[in-house]
């Protein structure tokens, strides 16, 4: 098992063997983001990807451990030719006799560059969970913040991933408008396009400065503000109220949040409501700054 550079995953993923198919991120222009900035992005050779599955089916022998669930690293490994995915499916499935699922992060751009065909034939072949960053549905948030792509084209891929049978987990990020009108607008574009894109998870965090980025730079100079604890609450509670995709698992319980929720909707929306109108009432409830790794 051989790794190039710093390896994310999604917290969901801690148990599952993480194989490197690409290196860094497609996009890597996000001003939020400091992820992948270690490394130019490329494509590994499928015999490297190959070895690296072998490697791992003897280090888990030796542990007598079974592999149920793969999670294919780095940051968009939907942009690899559809043929090259479907031989990497082919190989762990047939290298791990237990594995019940492969997952990976989706990017916008590279989904909408396969046909709906392709991302059934991957769905069928065992990728079982896609994750996908959409941040925002409003479209000058996302022109701002470098996403790559539009509200309406960010929709169309979250569709065409769920349509194609993905089990689909978007992430957004609160306070990424900063505070006032541009946080609402931000909300209630978000809540719209979730309500229409329905995913069947979907999980808040709220935006921490990284150091380095084009938009941690921006705070550290004063040109973006920064929400408060209550103003992240508000911008949490307008979610959990307008949320209407049913079912689905939402979750706010990252570490960069003030309060952590976790809960699926409609049915636990009151109780999550009133812990939001609980800890409005009394910011004691909140994570520190220091808790939130500030």
């Amino acid at each position: 098992m051989r790794y190039e550079g710093t390896i994310y995953r999604p917290p969901g993923e801690w148990k599952s063997y993480l194989l490197q198919v690409t290196v860094g991120c497609s996009h890597n222009q996000c001003t939020f983001c400091g992820m992948y900035k270690d490394k130019r992005f490329h494509i590994r050779p499928l015999a490297d990807i190959f070895e690296d599955i072998a490697m791992a089916k003897a280090y888990y022998d030796r542990l007598g451990r079974s592999v149920k669930r793969v999670f294919l690293c780095d940051g968009d490994s939907i942009v690899m030719p559809t043929d090259q995915l479907l031989a990497i499916l082919e190989k762990l499935y047939a290298t791990f006799p237990e594995l019940e699922r492969v997952t990976a992060y989706a990017g916008p751009r590279s989904t909408l560059a396969k046909s709906p065909e392709d991302l059934r034939r991957l769905r069928e072949a065992g990728l079982y969970r896609v994750y996908l960053g959409v941040e925002t549905g409003d479209d000058q948030l996302l022109h701002a913040i470098k996403k790559g792509v539009n509200a309406a084209q960010m929709l169309e891929a979250g569709i065409r991933l769920r349509e194609a049978g993905f089990d689909l987990w978007v992430m957004v990020i609160l306070g990424l408008a900063g505070p006032g009108e541009p946080s609402r607008r931000h909300i209630a574009a978000t809540v719209e396009m979730m309500n229409a894109m329905k995913p069947r998870h979907l999980s808040a965090l709220t935006y921490l400065p990284e150091p380095g980025t084009e938009l941690g730079d921006q705070v550290e100079r004063g040109e973006f503000q920064l929400i408060t604890g209550r103003e992240a609450l508000l911008e949490n509670r307008g979610l959990v109220a307008g949320l209407t995709v049913d079912p689905l698992h939402f979750t706010s319980d990252h570490a960069s949040n003030y309060l952590p929720l976790k809960g699926g909707l409609p049915e636990d929306r009151e109780a999550m409501l009133e812990a939001i109108d609980r800890a409005l009432g009394d910011e004691e409830l909140l994570r520190s700054e220091y808790g939130r790794a500030l």
